[in-house]
């Protein structure tokens, strides 16, 4: 009730000067992304969108197929194959992919007057309570320089007992874009800290609670018994990133009649790039208590009393290239690139050790006889070339190739592009879009070296080979887009039942479909994506066959000023053998006990925009237990938030 409260007041304080004098004209804010590796601009959105504020209050809605532990700011897994990102040489933070920030998510602004967006959004009671604060600052020195601060802080106890998660992330960020010199830079820092619970003892709590309560139905969530209640796992890592481009070029001088100069423009042509990345990482798996330390997991080689698993990596790369630049002379219709990274990467694990009172007891798991060293340090190079046409109405183009030459990558291939065209039909504008990479990788190392307590592996995996090819087809007046692509994988390496990785010595073929339609009649609208994607070999890659996000709403003004989104959302996805995440190594294994899916997860909600301050009220997974049997799990024993009511609010105060 106080939570609540508080929420009101804020959006009455925050929109009585929403409603006030209209300020002085000011040209618009933008902003921007970069691309690796050579730091390429291209634009993205500011959030203050009001169009489906409420998702990301929601973690399943990370995509039509997530796989989730449930809890927000908590360990998943997109089942979306194309959407998917490969496994990182760091794959504790591939489970938290979703939450952290990363070089692809890192935003630019220029905003002309200071921005400063906050967002509060918050939900349950004080047993499940799920709140995360953020805000960002970006403010412009002149119309050159900008800098730029964020932070996000996210706690929630989660919907179950020893569930909780505590993640923080702080940004400075910063660029100056001149005629001749560019600069664009950031560090982050996070630390995210998850309770590990193993996932519930029983799934008949959810799916038949009368059976397991002596007849009673009613459940009481957080008192449901779980594998684990003394153990967590900690994902800690900073990151600094700066590139930087010097341009050679020569003004170009616009004159009046009478031969005074009205304007002198900076044309580039040859450009040369510096990019700087430092990333270092840490994660921890601690379990306090013994019993359920051995009794869970299947091997226990170090200690009987419990685990204590660190493992720790740091790079650094440095990319220099000289590009020749797209538009600068009639005939230059293409920008031309060559660069070479040199990277640096050290990883350091548990030392190979046991405890004395663990080797007298003799309970311990055979050690397979491997030699993992302590901390192992590898040096790779890569050279590489670009060739892009951003410009242009008929074709765009975009094509990266990169060749790696020392080290674990050497013979590393990894060549992707697209390429793109419009053309009218009637009264539509169409564009299609091809696209496709051929990957020839080393598999990361620690993908074939670990030590734990747990889990001891050393394997000899063979390059990774994957070729993926596609087309999409955009037809914006009836508002739908097609995307089909299919994807072939050679020596793919994956987490098996045991929770071991293993590499399919077949090809593992993928083909997905993806078809996204807007629907809109006055004030009626209807959004809906439906994917369906099929793998060859579901025994190594299980997909769901098909996924659905449906948002069915009324979008109306009141009193002309306070706009809103009215309307229920869904998502839905067929039964397929969903991956057991394993919270020793944060990763997702195969299982063959229990498919999951074939339950509609739906929000009723209702997202507000006035002037510069958004909110909404949201009862979430309205459809819990409407259908028969309660079935809502994403994954084995990992059963997803129950109803419940949440609440956000973002005010963008741009002075």
């Amino acid at each position: 009730m106080k939570q609540t409260l508080l929420f009101i007041i804020l959006i009455a304080a925050t929109a009585v000067p929403a409603l006030g004098k209209r300020g002085p004209k000011i040209e618009p804010s933008y902003a921007w992304r970069i691309t690796e590796p050579l730091g390429q601009r291209y634009e993205s959105t500011i959030d203050t969108l009001q169009l489906d504020y409420h998702r990301q209050a929601v973690p399943s809605l990370v995509s039509a197929a997530y796989a989730t532990t449930g809890n927000l700011g908590a360990e998943g897994q997109n089942q979306i194959f194309f959407e998917r990102s490969q496994a990182s040489d760091f794959f504790f933070e591939d489970a938290l992919e979703a939450w952290l920030p990363s070089v692809h998510t890192q935003r630019f602004y220029n905003t002309r007057i200071p921005m400063t967006l906050m967002s509060y959004n918050t939900g349950g009671n004080k047993e499940n309570v799920q709140d995360r604060l953020r805000a960002e600052f970006s403010g412009n020195v002149n119309k050159k320089i900008q800098a730029g601060a964020a932070l996000d802080y996210l706690y929630s106890k989660g919907f179950y007992n020893k569930q909780s998660s505590k993640d923080f992330t702080w940004r400075l960020f910063g660029s100056y874009i001149g005629d001749r010199y560019e600069l664009q830079a950031f560090y982050n820092h996070y630390n995210f800290l998850n309770k590990e619970n193993g996932g519930i003892t029983d799934d008949r709590y959810i799916t038949d609670p009368a059976e397991v309560q002596g007849g009673t139905t009613k459940v009481d969530y957080q008192t449901i018994p779980v594998n684990l209640n003394s153990a967590h796992s900690q994902v800690w890592g900073q990151e600094f990133y700066m590139n930087h481009r010097y341009k050679v070029g020569y003004y170009q001088t616009e004159r009046d009649s009478t031969d005074s100069i009205i304007s002198k423009t900076y044309i580039p042509v040859t450009s040369f790039i510096w990019t700087m990345r430092y990333k270092t990482n840490k994660h921890m798996f601690l379990n306090t208590s013994a019993k359920e330390d051995t009794s869970f997991f299947a091997n226990t080689y170090l200690s009987l009393n419990g685990t204590d698993d660190q493992t720790k990596h740091w790079r650094l790369s440095n990319t220099v290239g000289i590009s020749l630049l797209e538009g600068f002379h009639e005939y230059a219709k293409f920008g031309l690139a060559a660069f070479a990274t040199h990277e640096i990467r050290k990883f350091t694990q548990g030392t190979d050790t046991i405890d004395a009172e663990s080797a007298q007891s003799g309970k311990l798991t055979p050690r397979p006889q491997v030699v993992i060293p302590h901390a192992y340090t590898d040096n790779v190079a890569w050279i590489g070339g670009q060739l892009t046409k951003q410009r242009g109405s008929l074709l765009t183009y975009n094509a990266t190739a990169q060749f790696g030459v020392l080290g674990s990558v050497a013979g590393d291939i990894d060549v992707s592009g697209d390429i793109s065209t419009k053309f009218r039909l009637r009264r539509d504008t169409l564009r299609i879009t091809g696209y496709g990479y051929f990957k020839n990788q080393e598999v990361p190392y620690l993908l074939r070296n670990y030590i734990s307590n747990h889990f001891i592996w050393q394997n000899d995996f063979g390059k990774t080979r994957r070729l993926r090819l596609g087309g999409i087809l955009d037809v914006p007046h009836v508002g739908a887009r097609l995307n089909v692509g299919v994807e072939n994988i050679q020596n793919y390496v994956y987490f098996a039942e045991d929770g071991f990785p293993l590499q399919a010595g077949d090809n593992v073929q993928v083909l997905s479909a993806t078809l996204s339609h807007r629907l809109s009649a006055g004030p009626f609208n209807w959004h809906n994506t439906l994917t369906y994607q099929t793998s060859s070999k579901e025994s190594v890659l299980p997909l769901p066959k098909f996924a659905i996000y449906s948002n069915m709403f009324l979008k109306f003004a009141i009193a002309r000023v306070l706009k809103v989104n009215l309307g229920v959302d869904c998502s839905y996805y067929t039964n397929y053998y969903a991956p057991r995440y394993n919270p020793a190594t944060m990763s997702f294994c195969n299982q063959s006990e229990m498919k999951c899916g074939n339950f509609p997860f739906a929000n009723v909600y209702a997202d507000f925009k006035l002037k510069k301050t958004r909110f909404f009220l949201m009862m979430s997974n309205v459809s819990d237990g409407l259908f028969g049997t309660k079935r809502t799990f994403s994954m084995p024993h990992y059963p997803l938030n129950a109803r419940r009511f949440q609440l956000g609010l973002s005010v963008d105060f741009q002075n």
